[in-house]
């Protein structure tokens, strides 16, 4: 066993057995991780791998909401090249597991993700033999990896992304990381940045491709006018109701959006605002930040569209999976964690509706989207909520520059398509 593996699963299975009763007990008491219990244990249903009857058996390991979207396309892609295989779809959040079992149906065995300590990994390694195990994007597991590989297992990192802020972290810890990807069969990199920054880390040259984003692929799919009219009717919107969106903001960027729309709506008074917080637990904080500027607001969760109706000029949404939807109605698109820094949003998911998209100087995460954007001119970097205001009030006076730059925001995010069929030509290649 390699020293540092060795090392780090005598750390985890040390915290996870003394941790256990309590995680336990909480488990019990509030009804948190009480779903898939047992699955996060390795200890799967007896007999379960017999209902797999396909080949080969790939397991691909999608960590929460955003990744199995990512698995989509791929796997759409994947039952094309290999249509007699068994699909396995692992996540670790409840919220994951729901869209997946929505995706797939049937046709795609979903389960909760064994917790990366060596019992758990063996256990649910022994009662599914895959024939090759794929984790998407930036999921590096040392114990599932290092079991998988002693198991004969293939394996790859799909879709894979290494971000600017977070391979500095890496290379602190650089020995290890090296011996653990040198176990990796093939990376099917996003961009050649993602792929320089996983061979610093220690991957082989000759296992690295870049094969693009598979997210966008399913962008393509998603935007249908009907969303469109959806959250017209909840929002109570008219087509020409001018609309600012700030998306999946994060703590601090509320009060900066909240300072451009203040200023917006001296010369447009009718502007609508809607706040989507990257997470909703935080919706008590918004509301009091909206109430000290004494501004009138709803709930998204109040709002149907039938029965109570908006009638306020802001909303915060405070509900899971509708800011995509919610982007068709945009005049004014905000992607947030971009003007503080932490990486960013995908820009593309409100490109894709015809919008031009405004974001802060942080958006190292989606450096290949905000590139595709500003080739075309539709990506507007904003560094302040004074400039924000300033750009968003130009073009709202000039419509049709701006319906143009959406024109070509829309052309930029469906230009680089069929990266999901690249990925599962990789996987393809490895049986």
């Amino acid at each position: 066993m390699n020293p540092l593996y060795a090392i780090y699963t005598v750390l985890v299975s040390g915290i996870f057995i003394s941790a256990f009763p309590f995680f336990w007990l909480y488990s019990g008491l509030t009804g948190r991780y009480r779903k898939g219990f047992k699955e996060r244990l390795g200890l799967l249903p007896q007999g379960l791998a017999q209902h797999l009857a396909g080949s080969p058996r790939i397991w691909i390991h999608a960590v929460s909401l955003g990744e199995v979207k990512v698995a989509a396309p791929i796997i759409g892609s994947l039952k094309k090249v290999l249509p007699d295989s068994s699909i396995i779809v692992s996540s670790t959040t409840d919220h994951g597991i729901d869209l997946a079992r929505q995706i797939f149906g049937k046709e795609v065995l979903v389960l909760y993700a064994p917790i990366d300590t060596i019992f758990s990994i063996r256990k649910a390694l022994s009662g599914l033999r895959p024939d090759l195990m794929l984790f998407l994007e930036t999921e590096i597991w040392p114990a599932w990896i290092t079991e998988a590989r002693r198991a004969g297992i293939k394996i790859a990192l799909i879709n894979g992304r290494i971000s600017v802020r977070s391979i500095g972290k890496y290379l602190k810890f650089k020995p290890f990381f090296r011996d653990l990807l040198r176990q990796v069969d093939v990376f099917s990199m996003i961009s050649q940045e993602d792929a320089d920054r996983v061979q610093a880390l220690g991957a082989e040259p000759r296992k690295i491709e870049v094969n693009g984003n598979a997210k966008y692929d399913l962008l393509a799919t998603q935007a249908d006018p009907a969303m469109e009219r959806e959250m017209r009717r909840i929002l109570n919107l008219e087509p020409a109701h001018p609309v600012f969106i700030a998306g999946s903001t994060r703590s601090g960027e509320e009060e900066m959006v909240l300072d451009a729309y203040e200023k917006i709506i001296e010369e447009f008074p009718d502007m609508v605002l809607i706040i989507a917080p990257r997470h909703i637990e935080r919706t008590p904080e918004i509301e009091s930040i909206i109430k000290s500027r004494r501004l009138g607001y709803q709930l998204r969760s109040e709002l149907d569209g039938n029965v109570l109706k908006r009638t306020k000029p802001v909303v915060i949404m405070n509900t899971f999976g509708e800011l995509f939807k919610v982007y068709s109605v945009g005049t004014i698109v905000f992607c947030g964690a971009s003007l503080v820094p932490l990486g960013g949003q995908n820009p593309l998911e409100a490109a894709v509706w015809g919008k031009v998209v405004f974001y802060g100087p942080s958006m190292e995460d989606f450096l290949d989207a905000k590139a595709l954007l500003e080739e075309m001119g539709a990506g507007i970097t904003v560094s302040s909520s004074e400039m924000l205001a300033e750009k968003a009030l130009w073009f709202l006076s000039h419509p049709d520059d701006m319906n143009t730059l959406g024109r070509k925001s829309k052309e930029a995010a469906m230009k680089n398509q069929k990266a999901s069929e690249k990925h599962a030509n990789v996987i393809a290649r490895m049986v």
